[in-house]
């Protein structure tokens, strides 16, 4: 008996320490982790831009607590941010590529002047969108083209379309801005839901449909692989060439969609570039951890870049911060960015 209740006694002193053997190594297991996911560069490329924003939001309400979070600011801030955001959407598809495209803001104005155009000479609105958008691709395919087929550096030939996209819109506009009336597209630019303007809404289905895209299709798989290795992916199967011609398509309509945007909040098409955008869109790709050399990224990263960095900008303005502090505070936030993006190559 004395033996029975000695095994009974035992039984569950030998569990207890099979439990805590095996729930000892959890805790410091998941400690290790942790540490492990600290120090890799990947997660620093990937969490910097949502980290940033939290970071930016607790030192800008805490510098103005009245006015930065108040709901006219935050609105202030997604209108300011949907036509960048919209444009960095075909950004980061040409970078997961491996490439650049320089042109974006030269082909927003491009798109803008023809929509002035066609508006000017009493053509419908929705032909004026159309045909904005048209010009918008028509220049993304030449960019394609001239360096998939040719295999010409990405940053020669975008800098190239850069200032033939100017030039041509100051020929058809004479450089002179075209002035839009449209009671459809004011209500557009105004119009809110809560906090979020119509113009923040677009951008956010664009974002919903280019994510899908890129991870849910053949697309996404073959943009990442042409970007990751364009001679592997080739010898798979993939048309390397097709997928370049269509990256920078899509990344000339996202500026076409952004003219429109512009068009609707300035309420004119105006034939001079705003570099800010070109800037502003490599700038959000960076923060949004796109390998700058390709084959690695997603478009929510730099979607919220580009929010990111309005927001900062609004921040320091509603601060009282001198504009010239707001350029070197962009500037080492790209560049660290950019470190830590380099490093998880």
């Amino acid at each position: 008996m004395g033996h029975i209740r000695g095994t009974v006694l035992q039984t569950p002193d030998v569990k207890d320490s099979g439990a805590a053997s095996v729930a000892a190594p959890d805790t410091p297991s998941t400690l290790k982790r942790i540490g492990y996911s600290l120090k890799s560069p990947y997660f620093w490329a990937n969490w910097t831009v949502l980290l940033a924003l939290v970071v930016s939001v607790i030192v800008f309400w805490a510098l103005s607590p009245d006015t930065f979070l108040s709901s006219y600011n935050i609105s202030t801030i997604l209108t300011a941010a949907a036509v960048p955001a919209i444009l960095v959407i075909g950004q980061a598809f040409v970078v997961m590529t491996a490439g650049i495209d320089l042109s974006n803001a030269a082909i927003v104005t491009l798109s803008a002047v023809t929509f002035g155009a066609m508006f000017a000479a009493g053509q419908p609105l929705i032909l004026c969108m159309a045909l904005a958008i048209v010009a918008g691709v028509t220049a993304g395919v030449v960019n394609g083209v001239v360096i998939a087929q040719f295999k010409i550096n990405d940053f020669i030939v975008t800098l190239g379309m850069l200032s033939l996209a100017q030039g041509v819109a100051l020929v058809i506009s004479n450089a002179t801005p075209v002035q839009v009336i449209s009671e459809p597209l004011a209500t557009f630019a105004l119009g809110k839901v809560g906090v979020f303007p119509y113009i923040m809404i677009l951008a956010v289905v664009l974002l919903i449909i280019a994510q899908l895209v890129l991870t849910q299709t053949r697309f996404g798989t073959h943009v990442l692989a042409t970007g990751g290795n364009t001679e592997t992916a080739r010898a798979m199967g993939v048309k390397t060439k097709a997928m370049k011609i269509a990256v920078y398509a899509i990344s000339g309509g996202a500026a076409g969609i952004a003219s429109i945007v512009l068009i609707s909040r300035i309420g004119a098409a105006e034939p001079s570039m705003n570099t800010s955008l070109l800037l502003n869109s490599v700038a959000a790709v960076v923060l949004g951890g796109v390998s700058l050399f390709g084959g690695r990224g997603n478009i929510v990263g730099p979607f919220v870049g580009a929010i990111l960095l309005t927001m900062i900008i609004n921040g320091l303005i509603v601060a009282g911060v001198p504009q010239y502090y707001q350029f070197i505070a962009i500037g080492l936030i790209v560049m660290i960015s950019a470190v830590l993006v380099s490093s998880a190559k």
